[in-house]
């Protein structure tokens, strides 16, 4: 008996240590675009942050224009910046599917694909705006058709006192109106007579 339990107890060891090292060893999945760009978005720049590459993708690699010079620790700094670029430009190719990735291949950096990618599936703010202004007239013809089928449901009887209710408060709405009207017109009277 205390032979089985040391046997046992050696086999579920050596087997928790495979499972550790698998997993252990394991690269973390990169998230794959699969349509949702907000989703997609907010994934990969926390993988890309913890790789330490987000800077590239936020500022992009900054070379010296023509005129200047670059100081002693500048092209190590910038050939570090490059390395970076070109291994979240990788993780990018990776997470984007081919037929996406073929519209985008004549980006240089890992930030013209991030900004090319957030042009073409959030869209620019007109865009949002044109497509929020489409939804919501979608909804009013919805509405529409509902108070519709509502209107087709009810009696003339049931359709003229509706009206009438709506005339009422119509009539009270606009009689506030005028009211209120009043009110300013004879507040502003005596001033500005000096």
């Amino acid at each position: 008996m205390v032979i089985y339990s040391f046997i046992d107890r050696v086999c579920i060891e050596d087997s928790l240590k495979l499972i550790a090292n698998h997993f252990g060893n394991r690269r973390p999945a990169i998230p794959c675009f699969d349509g949702h760009y907000d989703h997609w978005s907010m994934l990969m720049e926390n993988f890309l942050r913890s790789k330490e590459y987000w800077q590239v993708i936020e500022h992009g690699v900054i070379t010296p224009t023509n005129g200047e010079r670059f100081t002693e620790a500048q092209p190590k700094d910038l050939k570090g910046l490059k390395l970076k670029d070109l291994k979240a430009k990788n993780y990018l190719f990776q997470a984007i599917d081919r037929s996406i990735l073929e519209t985008i291949l004549c980006k240089e950096t890992s930030k013209e694909i991030w900004d090319s990618m957030k042009t073409k599936y959030q869209g620019s703010f007109k865009v949002k705006c044109a497509q929020l202004q489409t939804l919501r007239k979608d909804f009013e013809v919805l509405q529409m058709k509902d108070e519709s089928k509502v209107i087709d449901a009810l009696t003339l009887d049931e359709l003229q006192s509706s009206l009438l209710v709506h005339e009422q408060k119509m009539n009270r709405t606009s009689t506030s109106i005028e009211q209120d009207l009043k009110a300013l017109t004879h507040s502003f009277r005596g001033r500005g007579k000096g």
